[in-house]
């Protein structure tokens, strides 16, 4: 966006949002400066001229860019492009006593299509270390945990290990967020009962595969042991 046009709709905002629009188009300024991580910004006085607003402004606004770490303070260079901690910044909100019914069904859901989605990552990264630590894992799981729906601690130990084996460390710290949020659906009423589980491929079945399988054979089996959950997302 031309710096022109944010200047001319910035003129029609009134004082109350005049900062969540400054700091909306500030960004977008950046990225039309095509600025990096460690680069300056501009100073106060220019980004104020630039956006025709006061400084005091682009002083609330830079504040908020502060607190999302977008920027930080460098001696000598000013206010400078960061990274910001995504999943810092997440693990914030990620309270699913704080978040609405529909989110809470989202995130339910987005756990299951990661979980059938990493098997390419898993069968490329994957080592027979790594088979060992997954086979003492479900040694250790009751000889009715195949009967169980979902079992946090069970979870936790063997997804937990898969994320792990991803070498992806998004998707590791995405798991931890995600986990706690299943549960507490899984839990809840937001979800309707079954009056029983269908048969599912449990975990030592899946490590069978990832030991002597294909990827589209774990992504099939995944998305069996998977499906007591998907029934109840679908239940009518």
């Amino acid at each position: 966006m031309a710096v022109t046009a944010i200047i001319e709709d910035l003129k029609s905002l009134d004082t109350s949002t005049l900062v969540d629009k400054v700091e909306s188009n500030l960004v977008q300024l950046l990225m039309d400066r095509k600025l990096k991580v460690g680069d300056a910004i501009p100073k106060e006085v220019e980004l104020a001229e630039s956006l025709g607003v006061s400084r005091t402004v682009i002083r609330e606004a830079l504040l908020r860019m502060r607190m999302m770490g977008l920027i930080e303070s460098k001696k000598k260079k000013g206010a400078v492009i960061t990274s910001p901690d995504l999943f810092g910044i997440m693990s914030k909100s990620m309270n699913p006593h704080i978040l609405d019914q529909e989110t809470l069904k989202d995130i339910f859901e987005l756990r299951l299509v990661l979980e059938i989605g990493m098997a390419d990552l898993l069968f490329h990264r994957i080592t027979a270390k790594d088979i060992k630590e997954l086979k003492v894992i479900v040694s250790n799981e009751p000889p009715m945990a195949k009967n169980y729906l979902f079992n946090i601690e069970h979870e936790i130990a063997f997804h937990g290990k898969l994320y792990e084996i991803t070498g992806n460390d998004a998707l590791k710290k995405f798991q931890r967020l995600l986990l706690p949020v299943f549960d507490y659906v899984h839990n809840s009423g937001l979800l309707k009962k079954q009056t029983g589980t269908q048969t599912f491929v449990s975990h030592k079945a899946l490590v069978k595969i990832l030991e002597n399988g294909t990827p589209d054979e774990f992504r099939t089996g995944m998305r069996n042991h998977l499906q007591n959950h998907f029934a109840r997302i679908f239940a009518k």
